[in-house]
């Protein structure tokens, strides 16, 4: 069993910054990809960055040139850099992380999400 757990959320004005990790522990065999998320209430999950076990990453259009996503295979960390924060980035973030564990092929697991706020 893997468990991921979320830090980093926060109240931040706009034009800040913050930054979301997310560990995973347990029985990992093999880092498919992780990445993030992010839901409002009444809306779609979305699908914000992810990256590669390999280092590929990829971006939302909406976030390009503004969050940067990081992970280390070592730590089984994941990291999303956000920087000029902007009111419709308010959302919570869910990391997650696509991985082999003992006994099974390909699961994904989820974090418990970090509310992000971006206001004045």
């Amino acid at each position: 069993q893997v468990q991921l757990v979320e830090s980093g959320g926060g109240l931040v004005q706009p034009g800040g910054s913050l930054t979301l990790s997310c560990a995973a522990s347990g029985s990992i065999f093999r880092i498919y990809d992780m990445g993030w998320y992010r839901q409002a209430p009444e809306k779609q999950r979305e699908l914000v960055a992810a990256v590669t076990s390999g280092g590929s990453t990829s971006y939302a259009d909406s976030v390009k040139g503004r969050f940067t996503i990081s992970g280390d295979n070592a730590k089984n960390t994941v990291y999303l850099q956000m920087n000029s924060l902007k009111s419709e980035d308010t959302d919570v973030y869910y990391c997650y992380f696509n991985v082999q564990t003992p006994g099974v092929t390909r699961d994904v697991n989820w974090g418990q999400g970090a509310q992000v706020t971006v206001s004045s």
